[in-house]
């Protein structure tokens, strides 16, 4: 490789002119002589001593890939945004499409509850109506039992009755009966006693 002085060795690793003189003094960085007798140091020596600085060619592609990279890492950067913002949009979608579903849901769960509640109400009625239908079959079923009852009492109170005062009729009318021959008797007696009175 080429070999420079003690100047553009400075240049070459950024380093200054006392540093790179200092380093070969020390032996830190070896040299050799030229034919004018001036001190030399290989680049290659100069890079492992110190490492050499980036030459402009290099520099400015450097900077291109840099750019490049950071262009790169930019354009990845925004499609990974716009894939997550894709990815939220989505799922922001499907969030009000479940929104929407639980709202249908819920209308349908009030609609049920309004029928069931409707419906409670409705055979709570019937029930009351039903209730109290038994009860006035029940209060009529009792008034016929207790007229049905007294029906009969009426009728074991007239048989009694009959029973108790037939003998009685038949004897009042048998003295009935011997009376009114025992008048016809003496009225007879009183006529034929009347009729003797006349002849004699």
């Amino acid at each position: 490789m080429a070999k420079v002085g003690a100047q553009r060795a400075g240049e070459l690793t950024g380093k200054s002119k006392s540093t790179i003189q200092r380093a070969m003094k020390t032996g830190k960085l070896s040299y050799d002589l030229d034919a004018n007798g001036r001190k030399v140091i290989d680049v290659s020596e100069l890079d492992r001593a110190f490492g050499l600085l980036p030459q402009e060619g290099e520099r400015q592609e450097r900077q291109s890939v840099e750019a490049e990279l950071e262009k790169a890492a930019h354009m990845l950067e925004t499609e990974r945004m716009r894939m997550q913002i894709k990815m939220l949009e989505e799922q922001l979608s499907v969030a009000r499409e479940q929104i929407e579903d639980l709202k249908e849901q819920r209308e349908q769960w009030q609609k049920q509850a309004q029928q069931v509640l409707l419906t409670s109400q409705y055979s709570q009625k019937q029930a009351e109506e039903l209730k109290e239908e038994l009860k006035e079959r029940e209060r009529r079923a009792l008034l016929r039992r207790q007229k049905e009852m007294e029906r009969r009492a009426q009728l074991q109170n007239a048989g009694n009755e009959n029973r108790r005062t037939g003998p009685m009729a038949r004897q009042r009318e048998a003295e009935k009966s011997f009376r009114v021959r025992d008048l016809w008797s003496k009225i007879r007696g009183q006529a034929a006693s009347a009729e003797a009175q006349k002849t004699a």
